[in-house]
């Protein structure tokens, strides 16, 4: 487009438009978001962008931002991949040093497990930085997880606001929470993916095999979402999309260059992962999430608890996935 609008800057127009009508609709100050939050070169948050607010916002009343763009160092308009308003939230609300990021949006804040699964779920009516940013990138969708990062080590709670609803009180997302009776805070999922297994006689004693695999993947643009390393084997769990088409290829370069005893691809799984602070300090958590899968009849294909011991995660047969969620929402909640 020589001599008009990039697309990230007429991408953005409808956020500035927008803006500049609620400014004048509540005679508050309008606030350009391309001259207070910047770039790098690099496409990442420029930390003076905290500054810039800090002293462009710095009077005691109201100011209209838009979100979901900003400006590179030259001046060009950048737009956020995605979730680019929750994101500017969380940007504002620590540069002018909040006591609160409210967010309004279209629902009450997060429920446990999602309504088009479970009838009526239950509200969270609170959780913590953690647990959100692992329900939401299972495919709790209410708030991006990128949001909560600026914030984070100033430690603003965030609320989730239903604007239709502004008396419900949402979810209050804070850095830690006392821990109740509830043992799991919310059940969330996704499907699509894949498993890659590979078997290989004393692999572990091969320092360099796992390097190689990744090195083997990372050539062909493939990224994984989750790694299980066994004695003899290695499980990747990937998103189908990344390999649909060139399963065929892939294998037999992993033959060519590993020399595995045994490698296969297999398709059509669903995560589930049920999330909770508590599960750490509590017995028989995954007893139970077993057991209720179990007594649905659900085979488990993988599991494994992260690392954070917040949640634990179970991979089953797409066709399973939805009376997997019912049966662990049932057990918990």
């Amino acid at each position: 487009m020589a001599g008009g609008a990039s697309p990230d800057e007429a991408a953005s127009r409808g956020e500035y438009l927008c803006a500049c009508l609620m400014a004048e609709y509540l005679d508050a100050e309008f606030v350009d978001a391309a001259d207070v939050i910047r770039f790098t070169d690099e496409g990442g948050l420029d930390e003076v962008s905290y500054r810039f607010i800090a002293e462009r916002m710095s009077e005691e009343r109201l100011y209209v931002i838009p979100g979901f763009y900003g400006a590179l160092p030259d001046g060009r308009i950048k737009t956020f991949s995605r979730g680019g308003s929750d994101i500017t939230g969380a940007i504002v609300a620590r540069g002018v040093g909040a006591e609160v990021y409210e967010n309004w949006t279209d629902v009450s804040g997060f429920l446990m497990a999602d309504p088009r699964i479970v009838n009526n779920p239950k509200p969270i009516h609170a959780a913590t930085y953690r647990e959100i940013r692992e329900l939401a990138y299972m495919g709790a969708r209410v708030f991006h997880e990128e949001a909560i990062a600026p914030i984070y080590r100033e430690k603003i709670p965030i609320n989730i606001r239903n604007t239709n609803k502004p008396e419900d009180a949402g979810t209050l997302i804070v850095p830690e929470r006392k821990i109740g009776e509830e043992v799991v805070v919310g059940i969330a999922g996704k499907k699509g993916y894949s498993l890659l297994l590979i078997e290989k006689f004393l692999l572990k004693k091969e320092r360099q095999f796992i390097r190689r695999l990744h090195e083997l993947l990372m050539k062909r643009d493939i990224a994984w979402e989750w790694e299980l390393v066994g004695i003899d084997a290695v499980t990747l769990i990937i998103p189908s999309a990344q390999i649909a088409g060139r399963e065929q290829e892939l294998l037999a370069e992993i033959k060519d260059k590993l020399d595995p005893d045994r490698v296969e691809i297999g398709g059509d799984l669903a995560l589930i992962a049920a999330v909770g602070e508590g599960m750490a300090c509590r017995r028989g958590v995954a007893a139970r999430l077993f057991s209720a899968l179990a007594d649905a009849g659900i085979n488990v294909r993988i599991s494994d608890q992260g690392s954070s011991e917040i949640n634990i995660m179970v991979g089953v047969d797409v066709q399973d996935y939805l009376q997997a969620v019912n049966a662990i929402y049932t057990t918990f909640c």
